[in-house]
């Protein structure tokens, strides 16, 4: 009896924080439905005296006619490139901290873990004047092509501890079949990194579609912007904030980072939670 007690206790308690963390999200979708007078008058209630399904159009329509389409397209290009490169670059380079042994190597991890603690404020001037005489400005080359060639520190980290978890008497195996380093990777250690893979993917899917510092920096034609800029262009200080039009596309923007992890919220726990081969 008392155990039951606790249990309800429990779930009572997570049900309750549960429903004060999602309420945010409930509270925007409930408002992109609304008219702008009921927007921010307080209710009680989060059901629309009336649905106002123009919000969404007017809405997608966007601005100057650049639909949000467009901005959604952008986004989805962005996305998908620093997916790739932080995929391939991050494999690669955690491989050779993971594997190989090179001079200078404990050095350079060191180094790696050291721009973890390093704030982007540090960095952002720096880079802004590189890929400003590279001619980069206002094109989709500075926030993709780093992600080809270094990838991230954490994602590196990451898959530097699942690869030491891994038995070393496969790459022995693999040496004794013909492998060299490369086949091994590909062939040994690549097929067994699944789980931190997809871990790596959703998190920098994640990241890079609420990225917005990067986009504002580098990003000044309208045609060019992300659904994070684009979501910005509603808010006016100096005239009229379309708020509804900005909550219905708050709301668009949240799907693929729902359907993202719906589906695939298994293996970013097993991801992180796994550091080696499975019996």
């Amino acid at each position: 009896m008392i155990l039951t007690g606790r249990r309800f206790i429990y779930h009572a308690f997570v049900i309750a924080f549960g429903l004060v963390m999602i309420y945010p999200i409930l509270w925007t979708l409930a408002s992109s439905f609304k008219p702008e007078s009921e927007i921010f008058t307080y209710s009680g209630s989060l059901i629309p005296s009336s649905l106002e399904w123009k919000n969404y159009v007017n809405g997608w329509a966007g601005f100057g006619g650049t639909t949000f389409g467009t901005f959604f397209s952008n986004s989805l290009i962005i996305t998908v490139l620093v997916l790739i490169g932080t995929l391939i670059s991050s494999s690669v380079v955690a491989y050779g901290f993971a594997r190989l042994r090179f001079w200078l190597r404990s050095f350079l991890f060191a180094c790696l873990m050291i721009t973890l603690m390093l704030p982007s404020q540090v960095t952002m001037i720096p880079q802004y004047i590189l890929f400003h005489d590279l001619g980069w400005v206002n094109t989709f080359l500075p926030l993709t092509i780093p992600h080809f060639i270094g990838g991230s520190p954490f994602f590196i980290f990451l898959l530097v501890q699942f690869f030491r978890g891994i038995p070393r008497e496969l790459d022995e195996a693999a040496v004794i079949d013909g492998c060299n380093s490369y086949s091994i990777f590909y062939r040994v250690v690549l097929p067994l990194t699944k789980p931190a893979l997809v871990t790596v993917a959703i998190f920098s899917f994640m990241w890079t579609w609420d990225d917005f510092l990067g986009p504002l920096i580098y990003l000044n034609n309208p045609k060019l912007y992300t659904v994070s800029l684009g979501l910005r262009m509603f808010s006016d200080p100096s005239s009229l904030s379309h708020w509804g039009y900005m909550f219905a596309m708050s709301v668009l923007s949240l799907l693929p980072q729902f359907i993202v992890f719906l589906f695939f919220q298994k293996n970013i726990v097993e991801g992180i939670a796994t550091t080696g081969l499975k019996g």
